[in-house]
């Protein structure tokens, strides 16, 4: 643990550990967040986890409710359809520009990513796979280099890494990765264009499906 680490609020600590239940499914929809029996599964006192409960609601993963509850939001068929408008607005901006502007740094930091996603998907561990994935599309972001795409792309980081993870094609989303970090890496942005429309494409597909699958019966 660094330094800044260990200085961390403990509400950050919580905050993150509930987030990445809630994105990668092990608090399902609709389940119930309360704040004293987190406390007792996290060790911790209630006041951290109030603090964490408030943060998951300002991005938009978890839904209040009356004194010391809350619930997983349970994202509606209309806001998974918001989701992707908003997301494919912005990633197509995102892929030309990290074309047009991608540094050896940035396009190091792809690879990672991408090899790291690629690895996960190979050996089936899915969890990794769609986190590597989400990190690879904050990485194009980043790459683009544009402040107040960034800044956006920040306030809507949790509900697009969820809406990222609802899948579970994650060799065929690793393979169009690849595809999308050799065009940016030539600085083909027309072609990066190209790709992304497909890659939004096969999100929506394989998005639909994966709720076709997980829904109650």
């Amino acid at each position: 643990m660094t330094a800044a680490e260990e200085f961390r609020p403990e509400s950050d600590r919580i905050t993150r550990t509930l987030r990445d239940q809630i994105i990668d499914g092990t608090r399902a929809p609709g389940s119930r967040l309360v704040e004293r029996e987190i406390a007792a599964e996290l060790n911790v006192s209630r006041l951290p986890v109030r603090d964490a409960l408030r943060d998951l609601v300002a991005e938009g993963l978890v839904t209040p409710r009356p004194r010391t509850w809350a619930v997983v939001r349970e994202f509606s068929a209309s806001d998974v359809s918001d989701l992707i408008e908003v997301r494919s607005a912005l990633e197509i901006l995102a892929f030309r520009l990290a074309a047009q502007r991608r540094t050896r740094a940035g396009l190091a930091k792809l690879r990672a990513d991408l090899d790291a996603e690629q690895s996960a998907a190979a050996r089936g561990d899915g969890a990794t796979a769609r986190r590597a994935a989400a990190d690879f599309h904050e990485t194009v972001t980043e790459l683009a280099d544009n402040a107040l795409l960034t800044e956006l792309e920040g306030t809507l980081r949790s509900r697009m890494r969820w809406l990222l993870g609802q899948h579970d094609a994650f060799s065929v989303v690793a393979e169009e990765h690849e595809e999308l970090y050799r065009g940016i890496e030539a600085r083909d942005a027309e072609r990066v264009e190209e790709l992304a429309l497909r890659h939004l494409e096969t999100s929506r597909k394989t998005a639909a499906e994966h709720r076709r699958r997980t829904a109650p019966e």
